[in-house]
């Protein structure tokens, strides 16, 4: 009997945890390390859109995920003072055979951790370096432990250590926009109430996305988008608190409902948004990226996790179909992918998704990552450079 293939995932975010699950479907062996030392939920709110709503349903995790989240009635994007409608898309599961779910992102978290069996994710597990020989990785970690599978997916988020030792350090572009969220009881609005929509209120150089979180409408969540002089940078990180009365200033003039909003909001959080090129290869030999390591993603179309999600699903078919030659898979799953996450950093950097007009939208919610035909790559990297 042939031996078990064993990957190590670095990074239990949606996408390492989405990839643990994928893969452990196929047969291969799967462990997960995290430099974290307890898993915290985040306060932010998350949207899956139906393209990733099918792998949600593939992982076997749709169900759970559905009795508690939102299911918008449509995409509403409307004009910033006077609520007038630029472009509405009613978002029904039988639009793309997968529903539209808005919830928190620690919900997500913990439906993807459920389908886990326990001793696959190792936690305090920081990644300090990786050498590859003989068909194997060995992994070290900062606590001075090592351990060696026949691959390695590096899922470790827009800092990603995989990265650097694959394609190197590569510095993040700041374009001079930073955003807000916050997340929050509904009773704090008095009895006021937002649509039955994912809205986003498009004013001229900022926006902002509301929305519920939760099946009873019982939890409000938004995020912003606003200019700010480069000098205000963090390191992308999500904890850096945010002063109320700050965001009401950057969005007075705008809508009541968006007055609402952020006068019942207690408190936020306020980060940086940083950009990166698509990279120029994804995998060395035995090691792949995946999500945010390989293709971060501004936030303006709700596709940093959904992408991640998807790539789990392709990178397991990639592996399904090529077991015995990994470096091949890992190319296969690299030229599926890259031209959809490609387009999609492009336009979500340009922040003009349904602003307007009547663009195709099917082409991005009408993705099934389990139904994409797989791209046969060159042989190596050598004729894929020649040709």
């Amino acid at each position: 009997m042939a031996k078990k293939l064993s990957v190590a995932v670095v990074g239990a975010g949606m996408g390492g945890l989405a990839a643990a699950t994928t893969l452990r479907q196929v047969g291969i062996d799967v462990q997960v390390y995290d430099q974290a030392q307890r898993f915290s939920r985040i306060g932010a709110g998350i949207q899956m859109l139906p393209n990733s709503s099918h792998v949600l349903r593939g992982l076997g995790i749709d169900g759970k995920l559905r009795k508690t989240s939102f299911e918008p009635y449509s995409h509403l994007n409307r004009v910033w003072d006077t609520g007038e409608v630029k472009r509405e898309l009613p978002m029904p599961e039988s639009l793309h055979g997968a529903p539209f779910l808005c919830m928190h992102r620690g919900d997500l978290h913990e439906a993807l951790l459920s389908v886990i069996p326990d001793g696959t994710i190792h936690l305090n597990k920081k990644l300090t370096g990786l050498k590859q020989g003989d068909g194997r990785v060995n992994l070290f970690f900062a606590d001075g432990t090592t351990t060696e599978a026949d691959a390695v997916i590096g899922a470790d988020g827009v800092h990603s250590l995989v990265r650097d030792i694959i394609v190197g350090p590569d510095a993040p572009l700041h374009k001079g926009r930073i955003a807000y969220r916050g997340v929050f009881k509904a009773d704090l609005m008095g009895g006021k109430t937002i649509a039955p929509s994912r809205t986003k209120w498009w004013g001229a150089d900022r926006h902002i996305v509301i929305y519920y979180t939760r099946a009873d409408r019982s939890e409000i969540y938004f995020v912003t988008s606003v200019p700010e002089p480069a000098n205000w940078i963090t390191k992308e990180s999500w904890s850096a608190k945010g002063d109320m009365a700050e965001l009401r200033e950057a969005y007075a003039g705008f809508h009541q409902e968006v007055q609402d909003v952020l006068a019942a909001c207690p408190e936020c959080h306020k980060w940086a948004i940083l950009e990166r090129e698509p990279l120029p290869k994804w995998s060395e030999g035995h090691v792949a990226l995946m999500g945010d390591a390989c293709h971060p993603m501004t936030p303006y179309m709700a596709q940093g996790a959904a992408t991640s999600i998807e790539d789990a699903a392709v990178l397991a078919r990639c592996l399904a179909k090529s077991p015995n030659d990994i470096p091949y898979a890992f190319r296969m799953y690299e030229a599926t992918r890259k031209p959809r996450t490609s387009r999609i950093q492009a336009i979500s950097s340009a922040n003009t998704w349904m602003s307007g007009g009547n663009e195709d939208t099917s082409w991005l919610y009408g993705y099934n990552a389990y139904e994409t035909p797989l791209i046969e790559p060159p042989q190596s990297r050598l004729e894929s450079a020649a040709e």
